[in-house]
């Protein structure tokens, strides 16, 4: 089952075609780095004033499902 994304775009013609948050020229990856660096909502939101609370929420989404059926080399033993 695939999950579909009225937040999430891909146009080649654009940032090489990475998923970007509604056709804007920010990268999903930009936003789930953020998150990951412990920026807050508000933080992220002040950053890019054109993103909402929901683009964020969807980002991540759309970055848990990307690995969700992959194989990832993880570190044994940490």
């Amino acid at each position: 089952m695939y999950m579909r994304y009225n937040r999430i775009t891909t146009k080649m013609n654009q940032m090489g075609g990475v998923p970007c948050i509604r056709g804007l020229r920010v990268p999903v990856a930009t936003v789930v780095g953020m998150v990951a660096d412990g920026m807050t909502q508000e933080e992220i939101l002040h950053a890019y004033p054109d993103l909402e609370a929901e683009d964020i929420k969807q980002a991540l989404l759309c970055a848990a499902e990307a690995v969700r059926e992959r194989e990832l080399p993880l570190a044994e033993g940490l």
